[in-house]
């Protein structure tokens, strides 16, 4: 059974800091890329960053230089560390987990959990 389970997130007040953690387990975690998303108030779901499992990275253009995504392979948890918090960064963030196998690919979500940045 695919589990995705984040903990993490809560109310912090901006220019806070914040680490979110994505517990995985029921697949093969080293083949998949690892991702966070998030969806604000409102707003569609969008991609925050991701990483592969060698190690490389890619940001939305929004969070560069305040957000760093990590990946332990051997503990299958992916992190998020969350600098400079803005009332911006409000929204549910989701872990990912995504395969690409030929024409298809593998596609798994969290439960999600909610970041507020609010003073």
């Amino acid at each position: 059974q695919v589990q995705l389970v984040e903990s993490g997130g809560g109310l912090v007040q901006p220019g806070s800091s914040l680490t979110l953690s994505c517990a995985a387990s029921g697949f093969t975690f080293n083949n998949y890329v690892m991702s966070w998303y998030r969806q604000p108030p409102g707003k569609e779901r969008e991609l925050v960053a991701a990483i592969s499992a060698g190690g490389s990275r890619n940001y939305a253009d929004s969070i560069k230089g305040r957000f760093t995504i990590s990946r332990d392979n051997a503990k299958k948890m992916v992190y998020l560390q969350m600098n400079s918090l803005k009332p911006e960064d409000t929204a549910v963030y989701y872990c990912n987990a995504q395969r690409r196998v030929g024409a298809g690919q593998y596609d798994y979500w969290g439960q999600g959990t909610q970041v507020t940045v609010s003073s």
